[in-house]
């Protein structure tokens, strides 16, 4: 695994979007648009069990995450991804976005509404939510 340096990582506490790119059976690069959130050090994603970059990912771990900000910043990170999907994986999701929404504390923001943190929690076990935990192997950018 490889170190982020503090460039990396001061972009990544203040960008979040980002596209996260597996590999179909046949090797054919697949996009989905992500919010992505240094936590604890570690980048993670959220996702659920029935995606199929979930599936993707059992197979194969490799992925790229591009995050990207205004029209011409942006870092690539090459990784392998580690899925945390315990039973855990609810409060791993709650301690996500409160760093994506810069909320350390109160009710989260959930497709248009306001869930307190209790409903948040059973939002994430309803919907099988688990964590995309990746382990840079190379980075680069322009940042």
């Amino acid at each position: 695994m490889k170190d982020l340096s503090d460039k990396e990582v001061e972009f990544l506490q203040k960008n979040h979007s980002a596209a996260m790119i597996t590999v179909d059976p046949a090797g054919v690069a697949k996009t989905a648009r992500v919010g992505v959130a240094l936590v604890n050090g570690r980048l993670w994603s959220s996702g659920t069990e029935n995606r199929v970059r979930t599936k993707r990912l059992r197979r194969d771990p490799r992925c790229s995450v591009f995050v990207f900000a205004g029209a011409f910043n942006w870092l690539t990170i090459e990784s392998t991804v580690t899925l945390l999907d315990g039973p855990d994986a609810p409060e791993r999701n709650i301690e996500l976005f409160r760093v994506m929404q810069n909320r350390p504390s109160g009710p989260l923001s959930w497709f248009g509404g306001e869930l307190d943190e209790e409903a948040f929690r059973a939002k994430m076990v309803e919907e099988g939510r688990l964590v995309y935990q990746f382990e840079p192997q190379r980075t680069y950018g322009l940042m």
